[in-house]
């Protein structure tokens, strides 16, 4: 059995490109709403705020920091040889990430960063001397 002609899945005369064009939206200006025409007008909306527990950018770029150096370091501790010392280093991160995740000053913060990453990088020293 034959399908449908192809004149059958033609677009429709009062389809896209029959060279009617579609009114462009129309933003009113002020005094110029709904109650010119003859409706209530609409409040205007307050600046736009960020809702209460938001992070400012300076805290969510330094938690994208800590998330980093908490990311490196379990890889880091993925090339550990022995399986105990793995699973041993594995918790002592989780451990110390958990103690001081409700820290809120920022001086603090940046120094528990350099100091993970002095840790991160003892690490790989050490993993790096094990391995050779």
């Amino acid at each position: 059995m034959r399908g449908p002609s192809p004149r059958a899945l033609a677009v429709p005369a009062e389809g896209p490109g029959n060279g009617r064009r579609c009114r462009p939206f129309h933003h009113p200006r002020p005094g110029e709403g709904s109650a010119a025409a003859g409706g209530a007008e609409l409040p205007v909306m307050a600046a736009r705020r960020l809702p209460p527990g938001a992070l400012s950018l300076k805290q969510f770029l330094r938690r994208q920091q800590v998330l980093q150096l908490y990311r490196k370091i379990l890889r880091a501790i993925r090339d550990v040889p022995a399986e105990a010392d793995r699973r041993y280093l594995k918790d002592w991160a989780r451990e110390e990430f958990r103690r001081n995740k409700d820290a809120t000053e920022e001086d603090a913060i940046r120094m528990m960063i350099t100091q993970g990453n002095m840790q991160l990088q003892e690490l790989q020293r050490t993993i790096k001397l094990a391995k050779s």
